[in-house]
C-alpha cells in the first residue's frame, strides 16, 4: 500500500532521529519518487538540520 504524505513526512522526520526499517525505507523510496511535494520537504529537512548542525557549532556568532 502506498504510503500518505502524512505517513511520508513523518517517516522522514523519524528518520532524523532512528534508523528506518526496510519496509519503511522502501515504502518512504517509492512515495518520495511520485511525490513532489515530499521531495521538497526531504530537501528542506536536510537543510535545516545543515543550518541547525552549523548554528549549535557556533556559526551564530559571526551573525551581526
Amino acid at each position: 500500500m502506498m504510503l500518505s504524505c502524512l505517513e511520508a513526512t513523518r517517516l522522514l522526520s523519524e528518520a532524523q532521529d532512528r534508523p528506518l526499517v526496510i519496509r519503511e525505507r522502501v515504502a518512504l523510496r517509492t512515495h518520495i519518487m511520485l511525490c513532489t511535494g515530499c521531495r521538497n520537504f526531504e530537501r528542506h529537512l536536510v537543510t535545516l538540520r545543515t543550518i541547525a548542525r552549523g548554528f549549535a557549532k557556533g556559526g551564530a556568532r559571526n551573525v551581526k
